[in-house]
């Protein structure tokens, strides 16, 4: 058998449960006993609470609590919500303002939590809600990207958050200053809404002073840790639980107030006490995504080399920080900055500002897709400016096999690539050859033809670090106990997939654990397309183990050297004997010789590098100019996401991430008003890709084994959104470039497009 996975189409197992209406999604497990918890919410994007009356809703019908932050103070809980500061570039720290569980003396954004009211029924917590009393004095809502306007913050007098930068300004300066041309664009990402097919929820439980909440997360040991900080408990006495958790896209990696809220409420009732998100209150709640703008600049040499590259990038993070590491808009995005690039003089700035509209945080593969886009948008404007093939473009500028290990401007350490032969293949799957006369036989049709490119990288990010447990049951099955949590990705079939190729167990004898911290002590959770390679590579350290100790067992039955017995993946084999044992069979010898010692075997092992997977996205657009109907015609996928276990699941993952940047770049757009109001708020005003909007996608898989972990395995979670992003819009801009459009931002709805297409005709008379 092959070592590291045999790359097997094997169909999710878990599939069966899900379809069947068999999940263990948070609303299908709350206690039958539990209490409905309902949130009365900001009604106002920015003001002073001057009335905050609960007790005729404490009064009513059903009702057992109202909490409010003085009541979260009252019990002893620390109120504030983790956040982070970045530092700015002049070497001070940025804005920390508190970010309250519940409001406190004022309101900061539209749906905004302000009380909790827990009752016997769902029905009578939405009715007593009603009868809460709240009045604010109105402050002006602040919506742009700019210094000034009202003060959301006592610690941000101009509402900038940080100003932060990363780079040789003066460098970069010096470059740009005897390049010979320049070309800038300014690019603009604009904001969406995650809406993942489960809502946000959770319940929570206590028992003899110990808290269990179960929620929908990608990960149970940070939000363990914000519990204990919040009740101020040891860790022994909090235990978090994901069950089966429906989408989780970075939006759910984060904490939310309702968390705590919930927990406090059954702590203080002595029940149980559940909350699931409606679809309007998780628009109006969940964190969002993108919504920045970006001044690039590129500047080159006579040979069309780059030699320098800028970015000034201004971000929004709604009312409150970011809660996980630097925001997506500084560290992350600095990640992969220069993409495929050979480029050492570079300078990022980002500025975050606060406004009034909820945090914009990690979503949909958080940094890769704004830096990408950038990146990706103003090489398709450059080589338009300087009248040069984009894939020729690419190719004089990509980093050449024979650099690697490259160490890239930003630090990041590249292992292997070989972008070139992707992009050939790229060419071939997506019949670049034959685009012209297709664009020719559309014109005659009196439609537009674009193809657009777009040549990305990521960098897997999160802990290096991962555990797996392997335990071998008294019914001759097999448990694994991972500390990474599907959100949908189909882990429990890799993970017994993996495992089973590497023992010889057979998959079906195998069962996943996850999303436990109790039966599970340590994890980095799903996020940054870290799961498969950081937990295949401890499954690959527990296995070695459990190879080693069964060997040293069999050693002893045999009366023989442990060396003389190696595992080939199946068996045992022993030399001079013919006794060939598989895993399964050595651990049935162990229990009946009462060994239950090597039956348990935890080992933990961290990566020692990234893994970097790339590709090249190739989109196909028609846009009737009569309408601005724009329609995906062909999309073309080649990626290098090094050795698969399971091919079938990574071209699944890479059509999902492939709609969600379609549906970006198509269709999505998150709208406020100026008083701050979501107009957005429902699937009646805010649009989501459907079946119809997409075209087939095509998979191709290229390989490049990365060297930075034994299977040679590269992450692939995010990397259809990171390339479908600029891909399409380079695809609509080439369309529009021959009637004169040179601006064409996302989302391409039919009014926008046929806007510019009009304001291109009217410019030209």
């Amino acid at each position: 058998m092959e070592k590291f996975g045999k790359s097997q189409p094997v169909k999710r197992v878990e599939d069966h449960r899900f379809l069947t209406g068999d999940g263990r999604y948070v609303d299908d497990i709350a206690p039958r006993d539990a209490l409905h918890g309902v949130f009365f919410r900001a009604p106002v994007a920015h003001g002073m609470i001057t009335e905050l009356d609960v007790d005729d809703a404490r009064e009513a019908e059903g009702v057992h609590l109202v909490l409010t932050c003085a009541d979260l103070e009252a019990a002893g809980m620390n109120i504030a919500l983790p956040n982070t500061v970045v530092d700015n570039r002049d070497g001070s720290k940025g804005a920390a303002p508190l970010r309250p569980i519940l409001a406190k003396g004022r309101v900061r954004y539209v749906g905004e939590p302000v009380a909790l009211i827990v009752a016997e029924t769902l029905q009578q917590a939405r009715d007593a809600a009603e009868l809460i009393l709240f009045d604010a004095d109105d402050l002006p809502a602040k919506m742009d990207l700019t210094p000034g306007g009202e003060t959301l913050h006592d610690e941000a007098p101009d509402n900038r958050a940080f100003d932060w930068g990363m780079g040789d300004e003066d460098k970069v300066e010096a470059a740009f200053a005897k390049a010979a041309r320049r070309v800038k664009l300014e690019v603009g990402d604009n904001r969406i809404i995650v809406n993942s097919m489960e809502p946000r929820g959770c319940y929570a439980e206590w028992a003899d002073g110990r808290l269990h909440v179960a929620l929908g997360g990608q990960g149970v040991w940070a939000h363990k840790n914000f519990f204990v900080k919040a009740f101020g408990l040891s860790e022994d006495n909090v235990r978090v639980t994901n069950p089966d958790v429906g989408g989780g896209f970075g939006m759910k990696a984060m904490t939310y107030p309702e968390y705590f809220c919930i927990a406090q409420a059954a702590r203080a009732l002595g029940r149980p006490v559940r909350w699931m998100s409606e679809r309007t209150e998780a628009m109006l709640t969940d964190n969002g995504g993108r919504d920045l703008v970006s001044w690039a600049e590129f500047a080159f040499d006579e040979n069309h080399k780059i030699t320098a590259y800028r970015v000034d990038t201004r971000c929004n993070l709604g009312a409150y920080n970011s809660q996980f590491g630097q925001p997506i808009q500084s560290q992350l995005f600095s990640k992969v900055l220069m993409g495929v690039y050979d480029v050492q003089d570079t300078y990022l700035h980002v500025e975050g500002y606060y406004t009034n509209t909820v945090q914009v945080d990690a979503y949909r593969g958080a940094g890769r897709p704004e830096a990408i886009y950038v990146l990706e948008r103003l090489m398709d404007r450059a080589a338009r400016e300087l009248g040069v093939d984009p894939w020729e473009l690419r190719r004089i500028n990509f980093i050449k096999p024979d650099q690697f290990p490259y160490t890239t401007a930003t630090g990041e350490l590249y292992d292997v690539g070989d972008f070139a032969r992707l992009l050939i293949r790229a060419g071939q799957e997506a019949d670049r050859a034959g685009f012209t006369a297709r664009r020719t036989a559309d014109a005659k049709r009196g439609l537009l033809r674009g193809q657009g490119l777009c040549y990305y990288i990521e960098s897997i990010l999160g802990d290096p670090s991962e555990g797996a447990k392997v335990v071998f049951e008294e019914d001759g099955s097999v448990t694994i106990y991972v500390g990474t949590q599907s959100n949908g990705q189909g882990h429990e079939t890799v993970y017994a997939q993996f495992l089973s190729d590497q023992t010889g167990i057979p998959a079906e004898r195998i069962s996943v654990v996850q999303g436990d911290s109790d039966l599970i002590k340590k994890g980095g959770g799903t996020g940054g397309s870290r799961s498969v390679t950081t937990q295949n590579t401890a499954t690959v350290a527990t296995v070695a183990k459990i190879a080693e100790v069964f060997a040293a067992f069999l050693a002893e039955e045999l009366g023989v050297a442990a060396s003389d017995i190696a595992f080939d993946d199946e068996r045992f084999r022993a030399e001079g004997s013919n006794v060939s044992p598989t895993m399964l069979e050595v651990a049935e010898m162990a229990r009946a010789k009462g060994r239950d010692d090597l039956l348990s075997h935890h080992e933990r092992a961290s990566l020692p590098g990234r893994s970097y997977p790339n590709g090249a996205h190739v989109a196909e657009v028609v846009i009737d100019p009569e309408t601005g109907v724009v329609t995906l015609d062909r999309y073309t996928v080649v990626d290098d996401f090094g050795n698969l276990i399971n091919p079938m699941l990574a071209e699944g993952q890479v059509h999902g991430g492939v709609a969600q940047g379609i549906g970006q770049a198509v269709q999505e757009r998150v709208v406020y008003d100026e008083d701050g109001q979501l107009l957005t708020a429902t699937f009646m005003d805010y649009a989501m890709p459907r079946a119809a909007d997409l075209p087939m996608i095509s998979f191709t898989s290229e390989p490049v084994p990365s060297t930075a972990n034994a299977m040679g395995m590269k992450g692939c979670g995010e990397a259809g959104t990171v390339g479908a992003l600029a891909a399409v819009s380079n695809a609509v801009q080439d369309a529009l470039w021959e009637r004169g459009v040179r601006q064409a931002d996302m989302p391409f709805t039919p009014h926008r497009v046929w806007e510019m297409l009009q304001g291109a005709a009217i410019a030209a008379e």
